[in-house]
């Protein structure tokens, strides 16, 4: 019988890419935000995160509304934690500070989201959403509280 607190064997980097990419239980709104795992770094506690801004997203401006934005950032911040723990954590996001510094509009976005600290009650993370052009629309530092996965 296997012992319930030896750790499970971690994936390899497209291992666990794979296994994002081709899972039948992507939460709802990972899918309304058109997300997509492009890169995983577990080395540098680091992920690369694809996303599509509808144009539903849109303010009457044209630009993507900030709050879609920042789900975007939660999102990739959240995946990363997930990965980091080797898929044995949830991570509820404590609070969230996001810094816009230029608009977004309809079309690709990406968020490469990077963890600065992974403790035991608490994880620190920061991430930064880029524009099809590669330029930096805005920022996030989060913390997280890392917990067991459990279905509320």
């Amino acid at each position: 019988m296997a012992d319930p607190n030896e750790e499970k064997p971690r994936l390899s980097d497209a291992e666990m890419l794979a296994r994002f990419r081709n899972s039948d239980k992507r939460p709802a709104c990972s899918n309304t935000l058109g997300m997509q795992l492009a890169e995983v770094h577990q080395d540098e506690m680091r992920v690369v995160v694809d996303f599509v801004a509808d144009e539903s997203f849109a303010n009457p401006t044209g630009a993507i509304q900030g709050g879609f934005i920042g789900a975007m950032l939660d999102e990739a911040i959240s995946t990363n934690i997930i990965i980091a723990s080797n898929v044995t954590m949830t991570a509820p996001t404590l609070e969230m500070k996001v810094s816009y510094l230029a608009p977004l509009f309809v079309g690709p976005a990406r968020v490469e989201a990077k963890i600065l600290k992974f403790g035991k009650t608490v994880c620190f993370s920061e991430a930064r959403c880029m524009d099809p052009d590669g330029k930096v629309v805005a920022t996030a530092t989060a913390t997280a509280a890392p917990k067991p996965f459990k279905r509320f």
